[in-house]
Formats: structure tokens, C-alpha cells, sequence
């Protein structure tokens, strides 16, 4: 085989590629990670910024949840409380008509229409 089938071959072209790239890569390496370094800077950055304004976001949900869970307690307050007072009204209806009978037992209460 001689050197110039060698480098016609697969064999020839990747031995030689090779070489270039160790021969170039003292050169180009430094290069490359000098030009690379900024935009690796950057897009660190975006990630810091986009992870902050995620929490941002998160924190205000929460507080609008929190909001939300103490309006429907106050609303289950204000149902339970007036539940109590329409029971406790009911209690004094009842006691009132009871204080009646057994004061004049031939009274009959008919309830109004």
C-alpha cells in the first residue's frame, strides 16, 4: 500500500484528522472556552432569574390560597354562627310557648297563618 492510497482509505483520512486536531487543539481549546465562557455566564444567569421569578410566583400563589382558606372559614364562622342564633331563637320560641301552657293549660297557642 503506498502513502498516497493510505490517505485515500477511511483509515488514512481518519489517522490524519487525528493528528490535526492534536496538533490544533492547544490553540483552538482556549479559544473556544474563552468564547464559550460568556455565553455559559449568561445562560447561568437566565437559570438564576427564571429559578427567582418562579419563586415569586410560587410565594404569591401561596398567599392567594392562604386568602382563599380564611374567607371559607369565615364564611363556615358566619354560617355556624348563624345557625346558633336561629337555634337559640328557636329555644326561646319554644320556651315561651312551654311557659305559657303550663301557666293557663286550657289556652290553646295556634300558631298564625
Amino acid at each position: 500500500m503506498s502513502v498516497e492510497d493510505f490517505f485515500k482509505s477511511n483509515t488514512g483520512k481518519g489517522f490524519a484528522i487525528g493528528i490535526a486536531a492534536a496538533i490544533l487543539a492547544p490553540v483552538i481549546l482556549p479559544a473556544v472556552a474563552q468564547a464559550a465562557r460568556p455565553l455559559a455566564r449568561a445562560a447561568i444567569k437566565s437559570g438564576i432569574l427564571f429559578l427567582n421569578k418562579g419563586r415569586e410566583t410560587v410565594a404569591e400563589l401561596g398567599e392567594v390560597v392562604e386568602d382563599l382558606v380564611a374567607e371559607a372559614r369565615a364564611e363556615i364562622d358566619e354560617e355556624r354562627a348563624g345557625a346558633a342564633a336561629a337555634t337559640v331563637a328557636a329555644e326561646e320560641i319554644i320556651e315561651d310557648v312551654v311557659e305559657v301552657s303550663a301557666a293557663d293549660p286550657e289556652q290553646t297557642v295556634h300558631p298564625s297563618s
